[in-house]
């Protein structure tokens, strides 16, 4: 992953991420993540039950963003991103738990399971590179 993008989701702490079920119908929700920038992935808790979870079984593709954890309006930065859940025996997820719950130990109180998002394509904007900068990371090309 390009390294100010990497850096930027590195510091955040929450995203929104949107799901399509199987009528077309969208749905979105906040979550509190953990990054893994060796493998671009992207870690969060959440019970199998909620609207967003019976979704994402039967549609794992989700675009999300990334903002700031504290704005300034005058210094506009973010991320948009598109990619995929793995399922939980996918090799990627198998520390899935151990690193979302190293950010986020009080998670461990919680009941839920540790979703991993595998970050196909990612667009940064960071005005404080000149208005209107962009930095485009995509999985396909970096290989």
């Amino acid at each position: 992953m390009n390294e100010k993008i990497a850096e930027f989701i590195s510091k955040q702490t929450c995203g929104n991420l949107a799901c399509v079920d199987e009528l077309g119908n969208s749905w979105c929700f906040s979550f509190f993540y953990s990054v893994d920038v060796a493998n671009d992935l992207l870690y969060y808790k959440s019970s199998n039950d909620t609207r967003h979870s019976v979704i994402l079984h039967a549609n794992p593709k989700v675009s999300g963003t990334i903002l700031p954890d504290k704005l300034n309006f005058l210094a506009i930065k973010g991320v948009q991103f598109e990619g995929v859940i793995l399922p939980a025996a996918d090799p990627l997820a198998a520390h899935a738990a151990a690193h979302y719950h190293k950010k986020h130990p009080v998670a461990l109180a919680m009941p839920g399971a540790i979703w991993t998002i595998r970050l196909d394509h990612v667009k940064f904007t960071d005005n404080t590179l000149g208005i209107g900068n962009k930095i485009n990371w995509n999985r396909h090309a970096a290989v």
